[in-house]
């Protein structure tokens, strides 16, 4: 019989390292939150259990550890259920790989992650941002220190772009495409597909000059933004950036910024629904924010009442008749009796 010990890591090396980026061919970026999933889960295991990563074996990832591990990532890391289930399904499609490849060791986990769930509300409306709060936040950050000046910009590209903070952590010098007047960003969403959009023209001048003051306008592949430990930015960084702003907000303007919590995403959706509320297509904005499918776009922005009632007036005054009479005396059809009319 085989050690359990090492049955556990070097499964999840071979999951990790081969399966996933070959066999499945998921992209780098899902990668990267797979590794994240069970990053927590050793450091639960060692913070509170006391156990090392070299010493973590299928048996002491029972029901109970599991549900444990996720009420700490709730409490500590302050993930949310939408994190939780991301977790979840990271952790149980490790558990159908291992079990298929050593069912005895493996059935304890799979039988335990296989018992956990989270209640999902899809109906349950987004965190977004008014405009009044969007210039509140790019109004925040103070132009003379470096790692504000990066923030503003940061928060600006967001707003202009709708791009996933994954996608900002990923853009470098050379996706950015000067023609003529216009600006555009090359941005590699899911699935590594690549799209191009427009940036306003104050956004393009502070992109920019940004890029200018770092002094990497002739590096193309350097990354257009960068933390204090890393050439590279990761979500996270942006995470802790949305957190200060948004703590900074709420303290200075308290009868705004009302919902209980915001994410970056929160600066997508927000920017998903201003363009929805002026006007913008449906399937336009399906290309702009990368999505596969129009249903997606539907469920990710609502466009409010008044701007339904605002178009369908429009709608109704330039294409029906404004001149029809209030009332219409029907001319009588002497060629059918009544009941057939």
């Amino acid at each position: 019989m085989r050690n359990n010990k090492n049955t556990f890591l070097s499964l999840l090396e071979q999951f990790i390292n081969s399966y996933l980026p070959i066999s499945k061919g998921l992209s780098p970026n899902t990668i990267i939150s797979y590794k994240c999933a069970f990053r927590q889960l050793f450091q639960f295991m060692y913070d509170v259990k006391g156990i090392k990563a070299n010493n973590i074996t299928f048996e002491c990832l029972n029901y109970e550890t599991l549900t444990e591990f996720f009420n700490w990532i709730g409490i500590e890391r302050q993930c949310s259920n939408s994190t939780k289930i991301q977790r979840l399904a990271a952790l149980s499609s490790f558990a159908t790989y291992a079990q298929n490849r050593d069912f005895d060791s493996a059935i304890i986990y799979k039988n335990s992650i296989g018992k956990i769930t989270f209640k999902t509300n899809p109906n349950k409306p987004r965190a977004v941002f008014t405009r009044e709060e969007v210039s509140i936040l790019l109004s925040l950050p103070n132009m003379n220190k470096k790692t504000d000046y990066r923030n503003l910009v940061l928060l600006s590209i967001m707003y202009a772009s709708g791009a996933r903070a994954q996608e900002i952590c990923d853009l470098k010098v050379k996706n950015i495409i000067y023609d003529c007047e216009k600006t555009y960003l090359i941005i590699t969403g899911k699935g590594r597909k690549t799209r191009r959009i427009s940036i306003p023209e104050t956004c393009a001048i502070l992109l920019k000059q940004y890029i200018e003051y770092r002094k990497i306008n002739s590096s193309p592949n350097k990354y257009i933004f960068s933390s204090q430990t890393h050439e590279h930015m990761t979500v996270s960084c942006i995470e802790e950036i949305f957190k200060k702003y948004i703590t900074i907000a709420k303290k200075q303007n308290p009868h705004l910024f009302l919902e209980k919590s915001y994410t970056p995403h929160s600066m997508r959706h927000t920017t998903a629904t201003h363009m929805l509320n002026a006007g913008v297509p449906l399937v336009v904005l399906k290309n702009f924010l990368g999505h596969e499918s129009l249903q997606s776009t539907m469920i990710y922005a609502q466009i409010s009442q008044t701007t339904i009632d605002k178009y369908i007036i429009d709608w109704n005054s330039k294409w029906f008749m404004s001149n029809i009479q209030k009332e219409l005396t029907p001319k009588e059809d002497d060629r059918f009796v009544d009941f057939l009319l």
